[in-house]
């Protein structure tokens, strides 16, 4: 983003109003503390607990991770916009908010497809599990997800690193992103449009893909199964990675393909925050309400550190 005049942004926000204003703060406030806790008591259960340090455990501790940097990126400095009054974010600070924000939420997306894959491996080739997902492999499949990430950003972050901004710095949105940057520069943007609308629908096409073959290939060796307790127990184990799936691409897709949401500022506001914020605090709340060897985990380490507290 090529700074002819304009060094700093002035972020709208979602509204003027000071009474929404402070109902906003506590929803977020309350939203990114409960998301920060939640994924990080995640990571923290599958690094100290034996029994979760398995490779559909670490993907998660993986995705968990994904989820609170993500959130970290957008949320606190709204809060602080709201808290100060403050609008203005620098130039660069509002590239390096658009560079982490998509680099998290692509690589989150290519790192779904993989849990998709493993739990795809874990069903369907219960024999050969430990051998295809070994420690090696499961290492390698999440360097290929941030470096597909980065791949997938790179061309269209080269471009908006050439915009120029000339008469206008408002920015009619809560955080940096690319389409409301693309709205007030000068330059012309129709290539990087272009770019960014291939780059989003490939990710989520190829990513979706791979999710939807892993889990025709899961349903029908399930329904292959000659006992219902089998059966039940092999659905258990993948849906919270469905929600968690369902909510991800739902959302997104609702951006993309619905033209009225493309069209609407104010929806996409909406739907923005509610994808960097109550997304990423539902889902450690999925994993652990659905997931009993986590909740045993969780119930361990709690009665672990009582015990420790009455010592």
């Amino acid at each position: 983003m090529k700074n002819s005049t304009v060094t700093t942004f002035i972020l709208l926000g979602l509204t003027d109003d000071p009474e929404l204003q402070v109902l906003i703060f506590i929803f977020l406030f309350c939203t990114y503390m409960l998301s920060a806790t939640g994924n990080l008591t995640i990571i923290t259960l599958t690094f100290v607990d034996p029994r979760l340090q398995t490779p559909m455990y670490f993907f998660l501790q993986n995705f968990s991770f994904l989820e609170v940097s993500f959130t970290t990126a957008c949320i606190p400095r709204y809060l602080y916009n709201i808290a100060t009054g403050d609008k203005v974010i620098t130039y660069n600070a509002c590239v390096i908010q658009v560079f982490f924000t998509d680099l998290f939420a692509v690589t989150e997306f290519f790192l779904l497809a993989i849990m998709s894959y493993d739990r795809y491996v874990a069903i369907c080739k219960p024999l050969h599990y430990v051998t295809i997902m070994s420690s090696r492999v499961c290492r390698s499949l999440m360097f290929s997800c941030w470096l597909a990430g980065l791949l997938v950003i790179t061309s269209p972050l080269s471009l908006g690193l050439n915009l120029k901004f000339c008469d206008s710095n408002v920015i009619d949105h809560f955080l940096c992103d690319a389409s409301p940057l693309l709205k007030i520069s000068c330059s012309d943007t129709w290539l990087m449009e272009q770019t960014v609308l291939i780059c989003a629908v490939l990710t989520l096409i190829l990513t979706l893909i791979c999710v939807v073959l892993s889990y025709t290939s899961i349903i029908k060796t399930i329904l292959g199964f000659p006992s219902v307790q089998q059966r039940k127990k092999a659905f258990s184990t993948c849906s919270s990675h469905m929600i968690v799936v369902s909510i991800t691409y739902g959302t997104c897709m609702f951006i993309y393909m619905n033209p009225t949401a493309k069209e609407e500022v104010t929806i996409n506001k909406a739907v923005s925050l509610l994808i960097s914020s109550v997304s990423p605090m539902l889902n450690p709340f999925i994993y652990t309400l659905r997931n009993k060897q986590v909740k045993k985990a969780f119930s361990d380490s709690i009665k672990r550190i009582a015990a420790f507290l009455k010592k």
